[in-house]
């Protein structure tokens, strides 16, 4: 394992409060919260209670809303905002810290733009700078159960696979197993789409269609993620890993997963927005939805989950019952990727 550092988590939800967790095992760590009032409450009762209530944060954890302070002295920044917010914290820190390397923990596609992360963030970054030292962190990985302690494994991925490698070694823990990648298309579809098949296995269990056809969705799901990361440049075998396999096995199948729960309530005919106001956090995928969805039809393939998924989610008028017939009465396909 590598030397003690300062880390830079940016982004105080779920996701980042457990890895700023996590991280403190080993290196001291500032976490960042955009609100200064979350943040001074935060730091006074070591809790987030808004989005991880059951755990306790590190004296190694220290808190902040300053944005600069966060980033002092920092050898490493960990982008963990939703991918709403993603762009305007990678300007904030070239402004701030441009030669500081970062990695980023968003799962999605920008609706408007049709962007995996990693466009975000180079449209994001000043042209007049020379390109960040940059990657994706992902992988199956439940926040609770990272700042637990339990064993997970995960995928840090960049353009350059010996600086990919050089974080792996600086970051793997015992407990929080890092592998490094060279497919950054690969795998940030493979965490994007995984959101979207969660909700449809949702909404399948909510009906009661039984393990055989949850076995069966996993299945052609990945199938469908494939197709749209070999579209967009990605490579087929980083689906087959914890990128890909790994992380839709956990979001489709885990009682955490919050995507699988939107899945869930559809089922029972609950509206969506009141589904995504029950749920307090954010779903990725009901935007990816939809712009998967668009991509597919970008690059003429074949998303058919997404696309019931997608018809669920923004036609009112249709019933899940509906949704799932229109799906098992097409027609039979020799099953390939």
């Amino acid at each position: 394992m590598g030397a003690v550092m300062r880390l830079a988590v940016l982004g105080a939800g779920a996701w980042g409060t457990a890895l700023a967790v996590a991280m403190a095992q080993r290196h001291h760590v500032r976490l960042w919260c955009r609100d200064p009032v979350q943040a001074e409450l935060m730091a006074r009762e070591r809790h987030n209670h808004r989005y991880l209530p059951d755990v306790t944060l590190p004296e190694e954890v220290r808190v902040t809303a300053n944005f600069s302070e966060a980033l002092a002295g920092a050898d490493l920044a960990l982008i963990v905002t939703p991918l709403a917010g993603l762009g305007a914290t990678v300007a904030a820190l070239a402004r701030e810290r441009p030669n500081l390397p970062f990695l980023w923990a968003c799962k999605g596609i920008d609706p408007e733009r049709l962007a995996l992360p990693h466009r975000i963030v180079a449209e994001s970054w000043p042209a007049s700078l020379p390109p960040p030292r940059a990657g994706v962190l992902t992988g199956p990985s439940f926040a609770l159960e990272v700042a637990r302690n339990l064993p997970t494994a995960m995928v840090l991925a960049a353009a350059d696979a010996h600086w990919a490698k050089h974080w792996v070694e600086q970051l793997h823990q015992p407990r929080l197993r890092l592998y490094a990648h060279d497919d950054v298309v690969g795998a940030e579809v493979g965490g994007a789409l995984k959101n979207v098949i969660a909700i449809a296995a949702g909404v399948a269990d909510g009906l009661g269609c039984g393990l055989n056809a949850r076995a069966a969705l996993i299945t052609r799901g990945l199938a469908e993620i494939t197709r749209l990361a070999r579209a967009l440049g990605g490579r087929d075998e980083t689906l087959m890993g914890l990128a890909g396999m790994g992380d839709l096995i956990l979001t489709t199948t885990g009682q955490l997963s919050r995507n699988r729960r939107v899945g869930l309530m559809l089922a029972t005919g609950k509206p969506l927005a009141e589904i995504l106001a029950e749920l307090g956090h954010v779903a990725e995928g009901v935007p990816t939805t939809r712009a998967a969805v668009a991509l597919a039809h970008r690059h003429g393939i074949e998303l058919p989950i997404a696309e019931a998924v997608h018809r669920l989610l923004f036609e009112p008028e249709i019933s899940a019952e509906d949704v799932l017939e229109t799906l098992l009465a097409r027609d039979p396909k020799f099953e390939r990727v």
